[in-house]
């Protein structure tokens, strides 16, 4: 590993840029640390993994360890995983002959980390240093259901649900699922559409995956209502349900508009 790789890595950048904004703001005599300062003294690379892709080899993990003291020997745990952002969609279909139906797209798909070889969750996927997070979104629903929907029939649940609470930290309009040891955020979107029956049956068992990244994919189609029961090992799953039921209180008319094709 080199200084030139890190650097390059787009998660390090992101992690390290907004890290040294939040540890300015402490110079404002408001902030919680106004009167004992932290500051990020060195940085030390654990381990780290690449991977080829598309014949390119990249960085896709590091782990490592950040010293963040103050003057009198305070310290804030500086354990870090990084591996940068991802998508998830929580996709619903209706059947055109009976829209009060509702059914989810499901992915199953072996999860070695979590020692499972058929993990049920919502289409998810690692940014892949794309700066544009729909389209992100986009290509890994062609991948993991075979689906092409159009950009602007996506919701960003995540970005609707926090739009009214604004902070002042450049962190993600995202889900972060563990931010005590991992950078990764996760924006979550809906696709919400009514289809053909015939349409929605086909979609049953299907198998999908990009094979370059090693995925092998069988699409679930799954009755709204069971959802948590089935999904609620994957905070994914859970964490869109939440947000889809949250939204569908607090703003309905910005969920429905997008349902019918």
């Amino acid at each position: 590993m080199t200084k030139e790789k890190v650097l390059g890595f787009t998660a390090f950048q992101n992690w390290i840029t907004t890290l040294q904004a939040s540890l300015k703001r402490q110079s404002f005599t408001t902030h919680t640390f106004a009167e004992d300062h932290y500051f990020l003294r060195w940085i030390k690379i654990q381990a780290f993994d690449e991977f080829e892709i598309k014949g390119v080899k990249r960085v896709l993990f590091i782990k490592l360890f950040a010293e963040v003291t103050t003057d009198n020997n305070e310290y804030l745990p500086g354990v870090v995983f990084l591996r940068g952002g991802s998508v998830a969609i929580l996709m619903i279909v209706r059947p055109t002959d009976a829209p009060l139906e509702r059914y989810v797209i499901m992915t199953e798909q072996a999860r070695v980390a979590a020692g499972s070889l058929s993990f049920m969750e919502i289409p998810a996927g690692i940014l892949d240093d794309e700066r544009n997070i729909k389209l992100a979104a986009l290509r890994e629903i062609q991948e993991e259901v075979g689906i092409f929907p159009k950009a602007d029939e996506l919701i960003d649940m995540t970005k609707l649900a926090v739009q009214d609470h604004k902070v002042s930290e450049s962190i993600q309009s995202a889900m972060y699922p563990s931010p005590g040891g991992c950078d990764e955020f996760i924006t979550i979107y809906l696709w919400e559409k009514e289809l053909d029956r015939l349409d929605i049956e086909n979609l049953k068992d299907r198998l999908t995956g990009d094979r370059a990244a090693m995925e092998k994919i069988t699409v679930r189609l799954l009755e709204y209502e069971k959802l948590v029961a089935v999904g609620g090992r994957d905070g994914k799953t859970l964490a869109a349900w939440s947000l889809y039921e949250y939204l569908k209180r607090i703003h309905p008319e910005l969920l429905l508009e997008h349902e019918r094709p």
